[in-house]
C-alpha cells in the first residue's frame, strides 16, 4: 500500500459518469433496455454472491421491483453508456427484502464487503448509500416541516408546501498525521476493538479552515499544539456520508493530556507503527485496510509523505 494505491470509495476511475445533465429524465431512462438498479435494504446493498468475489447486485429495474421502492430511484449516473440507479426497499420486511431478489444475492452490510468489491464498485455504492441514507432521514422540509419529495433525479428534495429545495449533505472530517520528529501521535475510542489505535480525527465547525480545524481536534483531544498543516488527500466514507480529509501536521510539543471525547492518545515510534500495521506489535492493533488512516500511517512508515521538522 502507498500513495500510488488508489483508496477504498475514493477511486471509481472512469466508471460511473455522474451525467448530472441527464438526470432530469431519469424516470426515462429507468424504462431503457440497459438500465440496472441497486436496491438498498436498511443501509445494506444488495450483493451479487454467485462468483468467487462478490459484487454489486444489479438488477434490472422492472414495473415489479420499482413497485417495491419506497420512493423514485435515484439515478446514479452512466456506467458504459448504460444508466445506472439505485433505490430504497426497506419498507419490505427482511424476510421479503430478501427473497424479492433471488437466491444468489445478499443484503450485506458495506462495512463487511468495502475491501472485497472493486475500486470502481466501491466508488458507486459510496455514493448510491450516501445519497439513499439522506432520502431516509430527510422526508420533511427542514424550513416548515411539511413532506418533501425527490426531484431531479434524487439528487434534490421539494417541499411541498413551502417550495424549499434540500441537497444531500455530506460531512467534512478532518483526520491528521500528527509527527514530531520520528513519532506519530495516535488516539484510540473506548467503542474501537482493545489495542486498536488510529490517528486523531473530528468534524469540521462552520467558518473553519481545515488547518484550524486539525489544531483545534488536536488540541481538544489532546492538548498538543500543532504548528504547519498540510493537506494530503480526501476519502469519501459512507458511514454516513463523511468526507475524510487526510492531512499532516507538526506537533509543537509532546505532553499529552488527554479529554472525555476519546480513551487514550500515545506517541509511536517509526518503528512500532510499521509492527503495529503488520499485526506484529503485541500491544497495538492498526486500522482498517480499506480505511484512509491505515492508507497514511503506511505511507508515512514508507517514506512518501514527508513531514517538516519542529519549528
Amino acid at each position: 500500500m502507498s500513495l500510488k494505491d488508489p483508496l477504498t470509495f475514493a477511486t471509481g476511475g472512469d466508471a460511473l459518469d455522474r451525467a448530472a445533465h441527464l438526470r432530469p429524465k431519469s424516470a426515462e431512462m429507468a424504462r431503457q433496455g440497459g438500465a440496472r438498479l441497486l436496491p438498498q435494504w436498511q443501509d445494506k446493498p444488495l450483493i451479487d454472491i454467485s462468483g468467487p468475489e462478490p459484487a454489486l447486485g444489479w438488477i434490472t429495474p422492472t414495473p415489479e421491483v420499482l413497485g417495491k421502492c419506497a420512493e423514485a430511484p435515484v439515478f446514479l449516473g452512466l456506467v458504459d453508456g448504460a444508466p445506472r440507479f439505485t433505490a430504497d426497499v426497506s419498507a419490505l420486511s427482511e424476510e421479503d427484502a430478501q427473497a424479492a431478489f433471488g437466491p444468489r444475492t445478499k443484503f450485506i452490510d458495506l462495512r463487511a464487503i468495502a475491501g472485497q468489491i472493486t475500486k470502481p464498485e466501491a466508488n458507486i455504492v459510496a455514493a448510491a448509500k450516501g445519497v439513499i441514507g439522506w432520502h431516509r432521514i430527510h422526508p420533511f422540509c427542514a424550513r416548515c416541516g411539511a413532506a418533501s419529495a425527490p426531484e431531479d433525479g434524487g439528487w434534490r428534495r421539494k417541499c411541498g408546501d413551502c417550495g424549499a429545495l434540500h441537497f444531500p449533505r455530506t460531512d467534512p472530517v478532518v483526520i491528521m498525521l500528527i509527527v514530531r520528529d520520528d513519532k506519530l501521535l495516535l488516539g484510540r475510542q473506548q467503542v474501537w476493538p482493545p489495542g486498536l489505535y488510529s490517528l486523531l480525527a473530528g468534524f469540521m465547525e462552520p467558518g473553519e479552515t481545515i488547518e484550524d480545524a486539525v489544531r483545534r481536534e488536536v488540541f481538544e483531544e489532546t492538548a498538543i499544539r500543532v504548528g504547519p498543516v498540510g493537506f494530503i488527500t480526501s476519502q469519501p466514507w459512507p458511514f454516513p456520508a463523511s468526507l475524510m480529509l487526510g492531512c499532516w501536521g507538526v506537533a509543537l510539543d509532546e505532553e499529552i493530556t488527554i479529554d472525555d471525547e476519546i480513551e487514550d492518545a500515545r506517541w509511536l515510534s517509526r518503528a512500532e507503527t510499521a509492527m503495529a500495521l503488520n499485526g506484529e506489535h503485541p500491544q497495538f492493533a492498526s486500522p482498517r485496510q480499506d480505511s484512509i488512516a491505515r492508507w497514511i500511517m503506511t505511507a508515512w512508515i514508507e517514506g512518501e509523505i514527508e513531514v517538516p521538522a519542529v519549528p
